[in-house]
């Protein structure tokens, strides 16, 4: 790495959710859907690409627009908000982008001769006989997954869930089908893939229902389906031996919350829903996903972990703040304090509702508007008990450590080497209006620790940035 990366591994401005993962030529390429700050839907923003060569995924490059929501033929006045897509090579050598529109119930698909686009709109996923694949009585279309097979036979995959068992709606399902090879006909007719929640009880399914997120991974001859489950923090996986086969079910890749890593129970982050994929990046494997931040659903940020395939199953990665970092951070420099990958109250987390959430909660947010390119998201609102946990550093001799905070707080910041380990550090903090640097010594074992910071006192803060020095 020419330098160090971490959770999210893109600008602080930046609100990706709905990775997909693709290596193309040498780059990893991040398609995703694309949230506003403080927004109040999801994904009110156009298409961007994001790429990073496959030997240094610290550099980062802004690839701009790749697709408008106006260029839909639905949509001339943009009403309507391109959510979760995903891309493939055809056959004939150019990058399809697959894409719904919100609540619209068909598949858009967009063309380009290069991987981070321009990409023009080509047509919509079709039947034999012309008909739009999702019109008339078809099953509702939602966060397409697209595969082309060794065999060059390509895949389709669809489809979203009900939330709860009593929300019975025949409009959505799981679905699985395959395309003639001009990347839109219909070859077969969509069958059912995954069981939903009213399906699955008496399945193997039965605690990890389909909710969405539909992504297929060709992988030592097995076909595995990534998906996200109807409790939404967790992405999960299943396998079948032919790509429009029985899948199995598997585990979960990552949870947005920590939920089941380490055998964790409870909720370290903020809750909703999450989506992405795998991919083996330079001989690693890495599981994209995204976080909730500003006390919603709507602005969603892309965060990668490395996670074990011991060449049959994938063993659910832990949320950290290095994930595509190669390893543990430096025990010196300044971090950001968004690059938390746990942050909880006194009282533990809600899910990332403003209504579910009083005023006792911290949460990720920034100054200014969308799109700001200053580099100033922070956590609002640490009061007492709240605590942000940062996995992981690798101390070998720092001796001092600082945070930079404002806010009424009159307290400390009590810094521990786990969760509840030992106290390395006690930092008193002083109000301020303006942002404002406070220091104690650092006791602390040398080897990989996390470090979890967690307010003591009165009033609240807003945590900016901490500082470790040898």
């Amino acid at each position: 790495m020419k330098q160090q990366v971490f959770n999210p591994y893109l600008p602080s401005y930046e609100y990706i959710p709905d990775g997909e993962p693709r290596v193309f030529n040498g780059r990893l390429y991040i398609y995703g859907s694309h949230d506003c700050f403080s927004g109040d839907v999801y994904c009110q923003n156009d298409y961007v690409c994001w790429s990073a060569p496959e030997d240094d995924l610290s550099d980062w490059r802004y690839e701009g627009v790749i697709f408008k929501k106006t260029q839909d033929p639905r949509n001339p006045d943009g009403a309507h908000a391109l959510w979760a897509p995903d891309v493939c090579q055809g056959l004939d050598g150019k990058y399809y982008l697959y894409y719904c529109l919100d609540f619209l119930k068909e598949i858009g698909v967009a063309v380009a001769d290069e991987p981070a686009g321009p990409y023009e709109f080509l047509d919509f996923v079709r039947w034999p006989d012309g008909r739009i694949l999702g019109t008339g009585d078809d099953i509702r279309q939602f966060d397409p997954g697209i595969f082309i097979d060794d065999d060059e036979r390509i895949y389709l995959f669809s489809g979203n869930s009900p939330r709860y068992a009593d929300m019975v709606n025949k409009d959505k399902n799981s679905q699985k089908m395959e395309l003639e090879r001009d990347m839109i006909t219909l070859k077969s007719a969509p069958e059912i893939n995954l069981p939903i929640i009213t399906d699955a009880p008496g399945t193997e399914y039965a605690e990890h229902p389909f909710f969405e997120a539909s992504s297929v991974r060709k992988i030592n001859g097995k076909y595995y389906f990534i998906y996200s489950s109807t409790w939404m923090h967790e992405l999960c996986w299943a396998v079948a031996d032919e790509p429009l086969g029985t899948y199995r079910y598997g585990g979960v890749l990552v949870s947005n919350s920590d939920i089941g890593a380490n055998g964790n129970t409870e909720a370290l982050n903020y809750r909703g829903n999450t989506h992405g994929s795998v991919a083996c990046v330079n001989g690693k494997w890495y599981v994209f996903y995204h976080r909730q931040t500003n006390r919603h659903f709507f602005s969603r940020q892309a965060c990668a972990e490395e996670i074990v395939f011991d060449g049959e199953r994938f063993h659910q990665a832990e949320v950290t703040s290095c994930g595509l970092n190669g390893g543990p951070l430096k025990d010196e420099g300044s971090y950001e304090a968004r690059i938390a990958c746990h942050l909880y109250s006194k009282n533990g987390t809600t899910e990332s509702l403003q209504d579910q959430q009083d005023e006792n909660h911290p949460a990720f947010t920034q100054d200014g508007p969308d799109r700001e390119d200053n580099p100033n998201q922070y956590i609002n609102n640490m009061r007492d008990g709240a605590t942000a946990g940062y996995r992981y550093f690798q101390f070998d001799g720092a001796r001092e450590i600082s945070v930079t905070t404002r806010g009424t707080a009159n307290g400390s910041f009590v810094v521990k080497d786990e969760r509840n380990g030992n106290v390395v550090a006690r930092i008193p903090v002083q109000p301020s209006e303006g942002w404002a640097t406070f220091s104690a010594p650092l006791d602390i074992e040398c080897g990989k620790k996390p470090l979890y910071f967690t307010y003591e006192g009165e009033g609240w803060a807003d945590f900016m940035s901490f500082e470790l020095k040898k």
